[in-house]
């Protein structure tokens, strides 16, 4: 028998207002949380007032509450199948000859739609804000500017030496382990903020621990006149791993964003590993998301056949946070390359979809 419109319509809306309910409380909590954690870390900040704290909030808002999407998820289906369940309206649909799989399908298309416009429509607004909102916590609580930018044009830093503040532009780098090679190298030194104080252009410049060491430079005075050096060391602040952690993480990009980034990054020589994880979690999310549906379903249509529901369902609660942070675990191998990317990315939603499938199988026909 074929499942009505008007039911699974009805089915479909009993999801959309538990996981509404329960999406907006956690994000009311998260916001909470956070003001009072910014509101602690402000606190020796003379300069950084309520009003600040409580926009930094919300520059913050967007991007946490993506992370709650599967966790509402679990708990809204987990709330509507008990809901049902409990009122009969589930036997009833039994009774008619509709099976578990038939009523869930909407469920199911109305939750990997949400994924979709999570992923399509709310990350190109959360990473834009949390860029924002990584800004304002440099210059409100930690004092400190980026100082890298990469564009197809070439790599940009920005450092400070005894020699003055200096902007560094490179065509090409090339990374090897600890150590990080520039080709078609220029730089304009400045004393103080903004007084243009000489220029060096260098055919390569190899960083060594405090200081770039150069190859075939031409030094350029303000006043004019140049001077040639087979060698020049100009002093640095950077190192290897400054370099590498001041790169925009990939959560403050759009998901639209990240493929031709990714590109940039690799054509440069950095490694993308970050980014291209990250790219693929956010595809994976959605199916995620319905693997939490069918969670839900199994331990939730269970409690109509036996007893112990109380069990049942913190047996569900713990099961969607041990996947949850079975994923954070598979991710940070991916991360540290112990694991493919794509396979890293994939497998928190893939293993629960199995389980969810499995669980369901063996509940309704073994």
């Amino acid at each position: 028998m074929r499942l009505s419109p008007t039911l699974s319509i009805y089915i479909a809306k009993q999801f959309l207002i538990s996981f509404l309910a329960i999406f907006f409380g956690f994000v009311a909590l998260i916001y909470l949380l956070d003001v009072i954690e910014l509101l602690r870390r402000a606190g020796s900040k003379p300069d950084v007032t309520f009003l600040i704290v409580l926009q930094m909030g919300l520059l913050k808002l967007p991007h946490m509450a993506q992370q709650t999407f599967p966790f509402a998820s679990l708990f809204g289906g987990m709330s509507t199948f008990w809901r049902l369940t409990r009122s009969n309206e589930l036997a009833v649909t039994r009774a008619a000859g509709i099976s578990a799989w038939q009523f869930l399908l909407p469920v199911l298309a109305l939750t990997f739609a949400l994924g979709v416009f999570k992923v399509a429509a709310l990350n190109p607004l959360a990473s834009s804000l949390l860029a924002r909102y990584d800004l304002a916590e440099g210059r409100y609580l930690k004092g400190q500017k980026s100082f890298l930018a990469l564009s197809p044009t070439g790599l940009w830093l920005r450092q400070s030496s005894p020699d003055g503040q200096a902007v560094v532009h490179a065509l090409h780098m090339h990374q090897k382990k600890k150590t990080i090679e520039l080709d078609g190298v220029t730089v304009f030194l400045f004393k103080g903020k903004d007084i243009f104080k000489q220029r060096i252009d260098a055919d390569r410049a190899l960083l060594e621990k405090g200081y770039w060491l150069m190859s075939n430079a031409i030094l350029q005075n303000a006043e004019g006149g140049a001077t040639v050096k087979p060698t020049y060391r100009l002093a640095t602040d950077l190192s290897v791993s400054r370099i590498q952690d001041n790169f925009a993480p990939p959560e403050t990009m759009s998901f639209w964003a990240l493929p031709d980034f990714i590109k940039t990054l690799e054509k440069s020589g950095f490694s993308a590993v970050r980014h291209r994880l990250h790219w693929h979690s956010q595809l994976a999310s959605p199916f995620l998301m319905c693997a939490m549906i069918l969670i839900a379903a199994t331990f939730t249509l269970r409690h109509s056949r036996k007893s112990g529901a109380t069990f049942v369902i913190a047996s569900g609660v713990l099961t969607g946070f041990v996947l949850y942070f079975f994923s954070d675990v598979v991710l940070a191998l991916g991360i540290s390359n112990s694991l493919p990317v794509v396979l890293a990315a994939w497998t928190p939603s893939g293993v629960s979809m199995l389980l969810g499938l499995a669980m369901l199988l063996h509940l309704e026909d073994g």
